[in-house]
């Protein structure tokens, strides 16, 4: 296995990874001898299996730093940002930001039975998986705390072109945060800072199975795949790695399937 962070004092922060492709992130590049910084949320009772997880990445011998609290506020953002400057000591910095985030609505604009979607819903759901991303970028930023060559990592799906009923917040959500990472990919370039979107195929994570309808999603997704199976977190951890070396500098701006060919038929 080559560890070709250690020693360099980078840092990978992921926000959401106590779970699903976020998780699998922190392992993979914790592999690698990077640093890890995970900020989740999660209820006490889960707090047992996130715990043995953390020992997992913890047990590659890198540094490890985790928050349970919500990454959406200022304040809690501003607290973790102090926090990290003193952890650091102006040697460590953020190689690969991760975006990992699901936390939205998945209601249906109408039914007859069912809450359906409402502003509110809409603003919820593009702040928490979307404009979260900027804020979170311009933070680490104005702190100083991104390495000379950083990389600016979220994940899409093909809800950004595709219409799922009871998804339209999410996919809203999904286009804006694209739209976000082209921004920050020009705006931030001359920093030395890269934004790339992967869109993973259908994954079953805990976030996919509140969908509804999620087993007919799973099922056309089998029929369609080149490969005739789904994709799984430790595919879309293996890209966020491969985006993360040197040799991925010039990558940049981009929307980057992650399907195993999926998206093609």
């Amino acid at each position: 296995m080559v560890r070709e962070f250690q020693n360099k004092n980078y840092w990978a922060l992921i926000l959401g990874g106590s779970s699903g492709l976020g998780l699998a992130t922190a392992k993979k590049l914790a592999r690698h001898g990077m640093n890890i910084c995970i900020i989740y949320r999660n209820s006490r009772i889960q707090e047992d299996r996130i715990s043995a997880e953390f020992n997992i990445i913890k047990a590659e011998g890198v540094q490890f730093k985790s928050y349970n609290l919500d990454a959406f506020k200022l304040e809690k953002r501003e607290q973790i940002i102090s926090e990290l400057r003193v952890l650091f000591q102006h040697i460590g910095k953020i190689r690969t930001l991760v975006h990992s985030v699901a936390k939205g609505n998945l209601k249906p604009m109408l039914d007859n039975e069912k809450p359906t979607l409402k502003n509110d819903d809409f603003n919820l759901t593009i702040n928490a998986m979307a404009i979260s991303l900027y804020d979170w970028t311009k933070a680490i930023f104005e702190a100083k705390l991104f390495a000379e060559d950083s990389r600016v990592l979220s994940f899409t799906s093909e809800g950004n072109i595709k219409a799922w009923k009871n998804y339209a917040a999410v996919s809203a959500a999904k286009v804006t945060l694209e739209a976000i990472t082209r921004n920050i990919a020009l705006e931030f370039a001359p920093f030395g800072i890269r934004a790339n979107c992967i869109q993973a195929g259908v994954t079953d994570t805990a976030s996919f199975r509140l969908i509804p309808g999620n087993d007919q999603i799973k099922a056309h997704s089998l029929k369609r795949n080149p490969f005739k199976r789904l994709t799984r977190p430790e595919d879309v951890a293996n890209a966020v790695y491969l985006l993360s070396k040197d040799e991925a500098s010039w990558i940049n701006g981009s929307i980057i399937p992650v399907d195993g060919g999926e998206h093609v038929s």
